[in-house]
């Protein structure tokens, strides 16, 4: 899952960083409105994590402008103890929480977690595709009932289109919302295959039908009813 992380405490970014990739996210961070700003338009995110207060600008704009661009992103809003009604009023622009400063890093881990499962999987932390089912708790893949063992890069890029059913996902957006900004270094998207034919290779190897189809010239979609 891939977040995009705004606060202008330089220490405490790094701090909410450090932790988050601990946990298997994906994070892109950054200082100041201006460079969330671009990046809210250059690329899309699971969940946006955003002080209200940045020094060249206002983190409720970004919140406007994240729920244009991508409404389907999870926010969570930083806020200082005393500002109730920047609090207040970022849940009426469409943010879904907030945590207010000082905070302890395993509540904003929970609380991103929740997030989660609930706008992806009806607040389960189970989901299951024909008889392939992942744990976003324990980060546990199961074909049938038996456990698979997946790399990081293949379980981000299942939990990617089990969280996008039936939706036509291009390479590069794949390729976008697992590595983020470091794909534009990448010469080709040659290892999107190479990882989505491994995935495949060990779903069928557990005697499941892999629902991970090839779109012909676009890229790969999660199909709910294979047949191969």
């Amino acid at each position: 899952m891939k977040l995009l992380i705004v606060e202008d405490n330089a220490k405490l970014l790094e701090a909410i960083s450090e932790t988050l990739e601990s946990e298997s996210f994906l994070c892109e961070t950054s200082l100041n409105f201006q460079n969330a700003h671009e990046k809210i338009f250059l690329y899309n995110y699971d969940v946006f994590v955003v002080d209200i207060n940045l020094p060249d600008g206002s983190g409720l704009e970004l919140i406007k402008e994240m729920k244009t661009q991508n409404p389907s992103t999870g926010i969570i809003v930083i806020s200082a103890g005393n500002s109730l009604d920047n609090k207040i009023e970022g849940l009426d622009l469409g943010a879904d929480d907030y945590i207010t400063k000082p905070f302890d890093m395993a509540e904003l881990v929970a609380r991103i977690k929740a997030l989660l499962r609930r706008r992806n999987f009806s607040g389960n932390s189970r989901v299951t595709v024909n008889g392939i089912s992942i744990d976003t708790a324990s980060r546990e893949v199961f074909a049938g009932k038996q456990k698979i063992e997946l790399t990081k890069s293949e379980y981000d890029i299942l939990l990617f289109f089990f969280s996008n059913p039936g939706r036509t996902l291009t390479k590069e957006s794949i390729a976008e919302h697992i590595w983020g900004d470091n794909m534009d270094l990448a010469d080709s998207f040659d290892f999107i295959y190479s990882h989505i034919k491994n995935l495949r290779k060990k779903i069928s190897a557990a005697g499941v039908n892999t629902p991970i189809k090839a779109v012909y010239g676009i890229g790969y979609k999660l199909d709910s009813n294979p047949t191969e």
